[in-house]
């Protein structure tokens, strides 16, 4: 994403995870205000994750706009750590 001009924002989200172990999140506190979210898409981001780390690409309507909602990944090194959820922003 080199050149890009889109600014990571880590978010708090809250997710429910299926019998099958599916995460999907439910919504976002962004700024102290909690904002359902309904999800429209998903697919595996590595690459967008950034060098090294693995994540999860969601599109989600945040309000009336569609935006794209990362799972990153934490390293292996913090096994308690799960990962962490941005949303880029221009």
């Amino acid at each position: 994403m080199k050149g890009d001009k889109s600014k990571r924002i880590y978010v708090t989200v809250e997710s429910v995870f299926d019998q099958t172990g599916y995460m999907q999140p439910v919504s976002i506190t962004w700024n102290h205000h909690v904002i359902p979210v309904q999800v429209r898409d998903f697919r595996p981001a590595a690459s967008m994750a950034g060098e090294g780390k693995s994540g999860d690409c969601y599109t989600v309507l945040i309000g009336s706009q569609e935006k794209h909602l990362f799972f990153e990944r934490a390293s292996h090194l913090f096994p308690s750590r799960v990962g962490r959820w941005f949303v880029e922003v221009d």
